[in-house]
């Protein structure tokens, strides 16, 4: 039974060998080597006037099917029979199965790049009023050398002395809670003592404070005057004790 094929349907003799067992509905794992064989001379035949180039590729593997029809044809030995069998066909069934999984994967690239050119992208933009917005304190001027892991560090220290004055026994006893200190208090707090003092010591404004909590809020206080240009810290020498310079002492 001939068939009539273009060799520029199929990209090469693996897709040409998947295509004759598709179209014979035969088990990959169990190729008929004689019948599909003759069915690729067939279409080698068909092709004496194309590429030489492209013909090399299918002249090799019609080569490798009448190598395995000849060894699937030969009668066994007596002493072969005894040896465990190998199917000459494994290696180009592996072949195939590969072919045909990368084969796959391709179709699903390429619909994937169909449907990426049907998607719009739309480029990166930024609205003017967020462009032509300015912070209004630099804070690296605000801070100097200072950063806030110097500030941290006080802090931690100071959160440390809290934690020493607290007495074992003592702490056990039921006690009445004070209402606690909101940020907004800490802050009218923290602008009225600036406003008295042009100058004072970080590490004693937390030092003065009575619980754990007044630390935090004051050190809170302390961050967000100096977000707002009401307060600058400065530090003469390293290791020397920060100093707070107000803006609204008179």
């Amino acid at each position: 039974m001939g068939i009539s094929v273009k060799l520029e349907v199929f990209e090469g003799p693996l897709d040409l060998l998947l295509h004759l067992l598709e179209k014979n509905k035969v088990n990959i794992y169990d190729i008929p080597i004689v019948e599909i064989t003759n069915q690729y001379m067939e279409y080698i035949q068909e092709m004496q006037r194309q590429d030489l180039n492209i013909m090399s590729e299918f002249l090799v593997m019609a080569a490798t099917l009448l190598d395995i029809k000849s060894k699937m044809l030969l009668p066994k030995h007596a002493e072969e029979e005894d040896e465990e069998e190998v199917d000459p066909r494994a290696e180009l069934v592996q072949q195939l199965l590969e072919y045909k999984m990368y084969k796959c994967i391709s179709y699903e690239l390429k619909d994937l790049q169909m449907d990426a050119e049907r998607s719009m992208f739309k480029g990166p933009t930024i609205p003017e009023e967020v462009a032509a917005y300015e912070e209004p304190i630099d804070v690296k001027e605000l801070i100097g050398d200072m950063t806030l892991k110097k500030l941290n560090a006080i802090f931690q220290s100071v959160m440390a002395k809290q934690e020493n004055k607290i007495d074992p026994i003592r702490s056990k006893f039921g006690k009445i809670e004070k209402e606690e200190v909101s940020l907004n208090d800490k802050m009218l707090y923290l602008e009225a003592y600036a406003a008295q003092h042009k100058s004072f010591s970080f590490r004693s404004l937390l030092e003065e404070q009575c619980s754990k909590m007044e630390v935090i809020v004051t050190f809170l206080a302390v961050l967000e005057l100096m977000k707002t240009g009401k307060i600058t810290i400065f530090q003469e020498k390293t290791f020397d004790d920060i100093q707070i310079e107000s803006k609204l002492a008179a």
